[in-house]
């Protein structure tokens, strides 16, 4: 993208990415979970951060609430805020990635054209993940009692009920956590996360 900024020159690291992912054992990427409010983002996320961790991989969770709290509390949910949104935690989980770390985004991130802007500036690997849990199971398990305020329209914006969700056209993984119990959802994230981020034969 454009920048304002003049007189600039990015510096290339004297530590190449696949040295990095030598000395952690797995290569570093993005997985970007995307989904409904209530579809599991954040409880897999989580569950997953703390697989990996406990296997000895160098992974973190970024999540939508968190961020909100500090590097996005000066934005609202409007269309074009949601996308500067996104565009922040792209190059945030790109920065973590260049660091040899598994990231693991867990954001709504409703438009598909904000998904690829995240894709691009974190490069690959990246992997979307899609959390499919349709409308009327997210609103019945409303866990922070979104969608209640959502239909008293207390939340202007809110994705599902007064802004749009547009499914990923071809993700890396979709994920039935409307049907799947945590448990059954986070066996097969586990399972594609060990195969996608094994290192190559060439860089072990």
């Amino acid at each position: 993208m454009n920048t304002k900024s003049t007189n600039i020159t990015k510096v290339s690291h004297r530590v190449a990415k696949e040295t990095r992912w030598r000395a952690n054992g797995h290569q570093g990427g993005v997985l970007w979970l995307t989904g409904l409010s209530g579809s599991g983002k954040t409880t897999l996320a989580l569950e997953l951060e703390q697989r990996l961790f406990k296997q000895g991989f160098q992974a973190y969770v970024l999540d939508g609430d968190n961020v909100r709290h500090g590097l996005s509390s000066d934005l609202g949910f409007s269309h074009e805020e949601r996308t500067e949104n996104i565009r922040r935690i792209g190059e945030v989980a790109a920065l973590f990635a260049d660091a040899g770390y598994i990231v693991i985004s867990a954001f709504i991130s409703p438009y598909r054209r904000d998904r690829r802007l995240a894709r691009s500036a974190a490069s690959d690997p990246f992997h979307v993940i899609y959390l499919d849990a349709d409308l009327k199971v997210c609103e019945k398990r409303d866990p922070k009692g979104l969608y209640a305020k959502a239909r008293r329209g207390e939340i202007p914006d809110f994705t599902g009920i007064s802004a749009p969700y547009e499914k990923p056209e071809r993700a890396d993984l979709t994920i039935d956590t409307g049907a799947l119990s945590v448990e059954e959802s986070m066996d097969v994230l586990a399972d594609y996360v060990d195969r996608a981020f094994a290192l190559p034969e060439e860089a072990a």
